[in-house]
């Protein structure tokens, strides 16, 4: 049992990496460490520097490791840019699906772990969202992540009847923090820890978008995972594909109790040590109030649950800035 992590050397597919040796399982990483981290990769598994774009090169690295499923991570994660850039987001996100696709289809490789995104949602009108919340993304990278959901809905009912039909699962994140080695950080330019933890280091003071929303503080409430639980299901959906298990064709990695900016930046302070009160600037156009999921699909099926309180988030999530600045 090998799998092919495809964006394996960024911030969750290290994470996933690290969850497969854990479990004793082989993998091989591909990644054109345009946001990626070599160093992130550990040195016994192989790293493939390539573009999930380049149908031979990966049609090559799952014959030559004799893989026999793709956790598939790799694409454009930005929202807010994609709005600026949709071209690009398509070609990254959608295209390369394709093409990582066709290049399983062309090696005979039918497992795959796809890795989608609470921005299928868009703003929901719910307080608690479910699988069966209706899909309403907002902005060209969600779009992209329902589209990568409905190509591998499409190739699995086009195989169905074939010697080796596509079987799949789709996984959706919402706020994915924290650390799960103290070599391994989230280095987003826009996600809130780094930047709060960023702003830390710097000395300049965290901001808080809005604080008059219809919340218990009135700041935006969301869910908040910690990357090693996310990979721990990975790993989970893994097996039963591999097990011919019947799974969902989506699940919704989420907390079902969110938490608030300003409950961050309070956790942010304590576990810091420094002491800091947030500026509140205004509200960024089109931040829904609250977004929160439930994960009881996932907790029956991929061993997901909540392993980490918020203070362990952060703390893990400063180990490992710290470690970044060292």
């Amino acid at each position: 049992m090998t799998w092919l992590v495809t964006g394996g050397a960024g911030y969750i597919g290290s994470h996933v990496v690290q969850a497969f040796l854990a479990e004793g399982l082989d993998c091989v990483v591909v990644d054109d460490l345009s946001s990626g981290h070599a160093s992130f990769v550990p040195p016994e598994v192989p790293l493939v520097r390539t573009s999930i774009l380049d149908t031979a090169a990966i049609t090559e690295t799952l014959r030559a490791h004799a893989v026999t499923g793709v956790v598939h991570l790799a694409g454009f994660k930005y929202a807010g840019v994609s709005v600026q850039r949709p071209l690009h987001t398509y070609e990254q996100n959608v295209t390369g699906t394709a093409h990582l696709l066709q290049a399983m289809a062309d090696a005979g490789v039918a497992s795959i772990v796809f890795s989608s995104s609470a921005a299928v949602y868009g703003t929901p009108d719910t307080d608690l969202v479910t699988e069966a919340t209706p899909t309403a993304p907002e902005s060209p990278y969600g779009e992209s992540k329902l589209i990568g959901e409905w190509l591998l809905r499409d190739v699995a009912r086009a195989s169905a009847d074939t010697e080796r039909p596509l079987r799949h699962t789709s996984l959706r994140y919402f706020n994915v923090v924290g650390s799960g080695s103290p070599d391994l950080y989230d280095s987003s330019p826009h996600n809130l820890f780094p930047l709060v933890l960023d702003a830390l280091v710097a000395g300049r003071t965290p901001r808080i978008n809005g604080d008059d929303y219809p919340t218990a503080d009135g700041t935006c409430v969301r869910d908040y995972v910690h990357v090693a639980d996310l990979a721990v299901s990975h790993v989970a959906a893994a097996r039963a594909l591999e097990a011919g298990r019947p799974l969902e064709p989506v699940y919704n990695l989420g907390s079902g109790d969110g938490v608030s900016v300003r409950e961050i930046m309070t956790a942010m302070a304590q576990v810091t040590g420094i002491a800091f009160t947030p500026e509140i600037t205004a509200r960024r156009p089109g931040d829904p109030a609250r977004i929160v999921a439930s994960g009881e699909r996932a907790a029956r099926d991929l061993d997901w649950r909540m392993r980490h309180t918020l203070d362990e988030m952060v703390a893990s999530a400063w180990s490992a800035r710290q470690q970044a600045s060292a």
